[in-house]
């Protein structure tokens, strides 16, 4: 495992070990810059409303975001396992 496969390790652990949304949003507030914060967000929408089925442009628009961006996460969005958290969450 390299340095930096062992440091993605250590923060998905400590990741998993937050037992609550306040304490999420406060290590990734903490982790994060604000912007990093805002844009990881508009990501997980993305997927979101790629998922609901919404057009590229519409959710461009919606979240005031470049079309590239709808796209590279539409073409991420075929990589994740049909398992992702995002996923079940998204069955119920």
């Amino acid at each position: 495992m390299t340095t930096d496969e062992h440091y993605q390790a250590e923060l998905i652990r400590h990741l998993l070990a937050i037992d609550s949304p306040e304490a999420m949003d406060a290590a990734l507030a903490s982790l994060l810059t604000p912007a990093e914060y805002q844009e990881i967000s508009k990501r997980l929408q993305i997927f979101k409303l790629l998922r609901e089925g919404v057009p590229h442009r519409k959710i461009a628009e919606t979240l005031g975001v470049g079309i590239a961006t709808v796209s590279r996460g539409s073409r991420a969005l075929t990589t994740l396992p049909s398992s992702s958290p995002s996923s079940r969450n998204d069955a119920s």
